[in-house]
């Protein structure tokens, strides 16, 4: 089975639904733990609705979101720090019972994680993988 992941940093909607398209991509699952952008477009009911005029899925999974510290350490590019927070928050109950949900959804359909950083080694989405994805292909997809 693949997972899908995709970055929106820098891109446009066309060119993010293209790059979905492209790869045959029928689920958009969102691990942002705050699903609010500047740029346009990406902030969560926005982006449901162009996903949806596209016939893609759309689903948040709050729970599996990088919490403030970890966002910060992206930012900087310490993946280090990023990794010992985002480790805690994988341990939490309700974060194993998303990333189940997540595996189930991905099962289900074509599925792509989603996140702002464009450098999925700059995110958490790998690391969630890492930790949870065992047997599926990852495939990175960029705008």
């Amino acid at each position: 089975m693949t997972i899908y992941t995709i970055g929106y940093e820098g891109a446009t909607m066309s060119g993010f639904i293209t790059a979905l398209h492209a790869a045959g991509v029928r689920r958009v699952i969102d691990v942002r733990a705050l699903p609010l952008s500047r740029r346009p477009g990406f902030s969560k009911s926005t982006l449901a609705a162009s996903l949806k005029a596209e016939g893609i899925d759309y689903f948040h999974l709050k729970a599996l979101g990088t919490p403030k510290p970890g966002r910060d350490a992206a930012k900087k590019g310490d993946v280090a720090t990023l990794t010992v927070v985002y480790d805690a928050q994988l341990e939490l109950p309700e974060a194993q019972v998303a990333a189940a949900q997540m595996l189930a959804l991905a099962d289900e359909m074509p599925s792509a994680l989603l996140c702002f950083e464009r450098d999925p080694c700059h995110c958490h989405r790998t690391l969630l993988l890492e930790a949870v994805g065992e047997g599926r292909e990852v495939v990175d997809l960029y705008v």
